[in-house]
Parts: structure tokens; sequence; C-alpha cells
């Protein structure tokens, strides 16, 4: 009997769930992951939590407009008068930390999101080549300041060909630590 059931009832309710949409499904596609405040951890003599209004103490410099493209080249939009601080200003204030100097090029720095999403960078990346420039946390996008926007808090790496891939909401917390 239930094989028979199950015969009758799996159709009507797939049927169900493709019209009204799963709820756990539907959290997903219209949550954007924000966040007020990130931690940086790990290798640096201090960890910190930094809040909003923490990073707006930071130098931030003016971006200009921006073409996002996702991870193939298409375009996909423009960001308008964008503003940032750089990241590595914001990993100096938590002074990343190596015993020897040769330990530092062990060193990754992983960018974490809200939602688990990740993005790593070496620290000889950040620190010893030009993408190390240009890898911001946004304060400011379409004229909105980083508290309205709504993928708060948001990091670019605007030296990458395809921002899609890099281009990393929500940031919750950031850890460097050696690679094993």
């Amino acid at each position: 009997m239930y094989s028979k059931l199950r015969h009758y009832f799996f159709p009507v309710i797939t049927i169900i769930l493709l019209f009204t949409g799963s709820p756990s499904l539907q959290a997903q596609d219209n949550t954007v992951p924000s966040t007020e405040a990130f931690k940086i951890t790990g290798a640096v003599e201090n960890e910190l939590n930094i809040s909003i209004k923490d990073l707006l103490t930071f130098k931030q410099e003016n971006l200009g407009d921006i073409t996002l493209k996702n991870k193939r080249g298409k375009v996909k939009g423009e960001a308008r008068g964008m503003k940032g601080v750089l990241l590595k200003t914001v990993l100096d204030s938590a002074h990343v930390h190596a015993t020897k100097p040769k330990e530092y090029s062990e060193l990754c720095i992983s960018l974490i999101a809200s939602d688990n999403y990740r993005n790593v960078y070496s620290w000889n990346e950040i620190y010893n080549t030009e993408v190390g420039d240009h890898v911001y946390i946004i304060t400011e996008m379409d004229g909105k300041p980083i508290d309205l926007m709504p993928q708060r808090i948001l990091v670019m790496s605007l030296a990458d060909f395809n921002s899609g891939r890099r281009r990393l909401k929500g940031l919750e917390r950031i850890e460097v630590k050696k690679v094993q």
C-alpha cells in the first residue's frame, strides 16, 4: 500500500514544490550574506574584531567605477562610485607574524564569509605582488555606505581579470595560517 501512495503523492508533492518553492531553497536564493564585523585570527600578534565603525577609521581610497565580470569574463554589471580600505592595511593592524622571515612565504590568508564561502591569498600575493595593492574591503558602492550595502562586508580583488571568483560578500573572519 505504501508504494501505491508514494506513486500517487510523489508527483503531486514535486509539482507543489516546483511552483511554490521549497522554503530552504527560497532562503538560499534570497539571502545575501551580510555582516556587521569580522575577526582576524591566527598568525597575528593582535587578534582583532573589526566592526564597520572600526573599518571606517582606516584610510579609504576612491576606487571609481568598476566593471563586474563573472568567472568566464562575461560582464554582469557595474559598481559605481566605489570606495574601499586596502586589505593589507587592515591586516597590518593585526600585525601578521612569523617566527622566522622565511615562514612568511608559508602563510596563507583565508577570507571566510558568513555563508562559509572562502577566498585564499598567500602572504606573498598580498605583500609582495601588485595584487596586494588592489584587494579592498569595500566601504561604499553605488552611492550607499557600507552599513546600507546588502552584501556588506564585501571584499574584492580589483586586479583580477574576472572579479566573480574573488568577490566575497559577508566577510565574517580572516584567518592567517601556516600552510602544512
